[in-house]
Protein backbone atom coordinates (compact mmCIF):
# COMPACT_ATOMS: atom_id res chain seq x y z
CA UNK A 1 0.00 0.00 0.00
CA UNK A 2 0.89 3.61 -0.26
CA UNK A 3 1.05 3.77 3.69
CA UNK A 4 3.52 1.04 3.79
CA UNK A 5 5.65 3.05 0.96
CA UNK A 6 5.59 6.22 2.99
CA UNK A 7 6.99 4.08 6.56
CA UNK A 8 9.47 2.58 4.10
CA UNK A 9 10.85 5.65 2.56
CA UNK A 10 11.02 7.28 6.00
CA UNK A 11 14.23 8.61 6.83
CA UNK A 12 16.16 7.78 9.81
CA UNK A 13 17.70 11.39 10.95
CA UNK A 14 20.85 10.72 12.51
CA UNK A 15 22.03 14.03 14.45
CA UNK A 16 25.52 14.05 15.06
CA UNK A 17 26.60 17.22 17.71
CA UNK A 18 29.75 18.10 18.76
CA UNK A 19 28.70 17.03 22.21
CA UNK A 20 30.96 15.38 24.73
CA UNK A 21 31.01 13.96 28.47
CA UNK A 22 34.59 14.01 29.53
CA UNK A 23 37.00 14.49 32.73
CA UNK A 24 39.92 15.71 30.62
CA UNK A 25 41.36 15.74 27.07
CA UNK A 26 39.31 16.22 23.66
CA UNK A 27 36.74 14.30 22.08
CA UNK A 28 35.35 16.22 18.75
CA UNK A 29 32.44 15.15 16.97
CA UNK A 30 31.96 16.74 13.25
CA UNK A 31 29.77 15.32 11.05
CA UNK A 32 26.85 17.19 11.32
CA UNK A 33 23.41 16.01 10.71
CA UNK A 34 23.49 12.52 8.25
CA UNK A 35 19.87 11.47 7.16
CA UNK A 36 20.39 7.28 6.67
CA UNK A 37 17.76 4.75 5.14
CA UNK A 38 15.99 2.99 7.23
CA UNK A 39 17.71 -0.28 6.61
CA UNK A 40 20.65 1.27 6.01
CA UNK A 41 24.58 1.88 8.06
CA UNK A 42 26.76 4.39 8.93
CA UNK A 43 29.47 4.45 11.33
CA UNK A 44 29.97 7.90 13.42
CA UNK A 45 34.01 8.79 14.69
CA UNK A 46 34.84 10.61 17.88
CA UNK A 47 38.50 11.63 17.95
CA UNK A 48 40.09 11.88 20.94
CA UNK A 49 43.08 13.92 22.13
CA UNK A 50 45.04 14.43 24.84
CA UNK A 51 44.37 11.10 26.42
CA UNK A 52 45.48 7.34 25.52
CA UNK A 53 42.73 5.23 24.42
CA UNK A 54 44.30 2.27 25.40
CA UNK A 55 42.08 0.34 28.15
CA UNK A 56 39.68 3.73 28.61
CA UNK A 57 36.42 3.00 29.08
CA UNK A 58 34.65 4.89 26.45
CA UNK A 59 30.69 4.83 26.07
CA UNK A 60 28.12 5.96 23.23
CA UNK A 61 24.69 8.02 24.55
CA UNK A 62 21.65 8.59 22.73
CA UNK A 63 18.91 11.23 23.26
CA UNK A 64 16.12 11.00 21.17
CA UNK A 65 13.89 13.85 20.12
CA UNK A 66 11.51 15.05 23.38
CA UNK A 67 13.24 12.22 25.36
CA UNK A 68 15.91 12.02 28.03
CA UNK A 69 19.83 10.62 27.21
CA UNK A 70 20.16 7.21 27.05
CA UNK A 71 23.59 4.87 27.53
CA UNK A 72 23.39 2.58 25.15
CA UNK A 73 27.03 1.18 24.94
CA UNK A 74 30.50 0.98 26.50
CA UNK A 75 33.28 -0.36 25.27
CA UNK A 76 36.83 -1.32 26.28
CA UNK A 77 38.35 -3.69 24.38
CA UNK A 78 35.95 -6.73 22.66
CA UNK A 79 36.36 -9.16 25.26
CA UNK A 80 34.59 -6.38 27.73
CA UNK A 81 32.16 -4.15 26.23
CA UNK A 82 28.29 -4.25 26.77
CA UNK A 83 25.25 -2.53 25.08
CA UNK A 84 21.44 -2.52 25.43
CA UNK A 85 19.00 -4.97 23.92
CA UNK A 86 17.66 -1.81 21.60
CA UNK A 87 20.83 -2.32 19.88
CA UNK A 88 22.49 -5.81 20.16
CA UNK A 89 22.98 -7.55 16.64
CA UNK A 90 23.11 -4.16 15.10
CA UNK A 91 24.97 -1.53 16.70
CA UNK A 92 28.80 -1.97 17.43
CA UNK A 93 31.93 -0.47 18.60
CA UNK A 94 35.76 -0.26 18.33
CA UNK A 95 38.16 2.17 18.92
CA UNK A 96 42.27 2.32 17.47
CA UNK A 97 45.06 4.76 18.80
CA UNK A 98 42.91 8.29 18.37
CA UNK A 99 39.71 7.32 17.47
CA UNK A 100 36.38 5.86 19.01
CA UNK A 101 33.65 4.55 16.52
CA UNK A 102 29.99 3.10 16.52
CA UNK A 103 29.14 0.87 13.83
CA UNK A 104 25.21 1.27 13.30
CA UNK A 105 23.51 -1.48 11.06
CA UNK A 106 19.61 -2.36 10.13
CA UNK A 107 18.96 1.37 11.02
CA UNK A 108 15.33 2.03 12.20
CA UNK A 109 13.16 5.08 12.40
CA UNK A 110 13.42 4.97 16.63
CA UNK A 111 17.61 5.10 16.11
CA UNK A 112 16.88 9.26 15.36
CA UNK A 113 18.86 10.81 18.31
CA UNK A 114 21.59 13.12 19.07
CA UNK A 115 24.66 10.67 19.54
CA UNK A 116 27.25 11.46 21.83
CA UNK A 117 30.74 10.02 22.80
CA UNK A 118 32.09 10.21 25.89
CA UNK A 119 34.82 9.20 28.25
CA UNK A 120 34.13 7.61 31.47
CA UNK A 121 34.64 9.48 33.97
CA UNK A 122 33.55 8.97 38.01
CA UNK A 123 30.25 11.12 37.54
CA UNK A 124 29.49 8.43 34.24
CA UNK A 125 30.04 5.17 36.06
CA UNK A 126 27.93 6.39 38.42
CA UNK A 127 24.82 7.24 35.80
CA UNK A 128 25.55 4.13 33.89
CA UNK A 129 25.11 2.18 37.46
CA UNK A 130 21.93 4.34 38.05
CA UNK A 131 20.89 3.58 34.37
CA UNK A 132 21.35 -0.26 34.64
CA UNK A 133 19.74 -0.93 37.90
Amino acid sequence: SSSTNTMLLTSVLLLLMAGCVHSQGVLTQSEGSVTVAPGGSYKLTCACSGFSLGGTYMSWIRQAPGKGLEWIMYYVTESSKNSIQAVQGRFTASKDSSNFYLHMSQLKPEDTAVYYCARDSQWWNSYRQLYKN
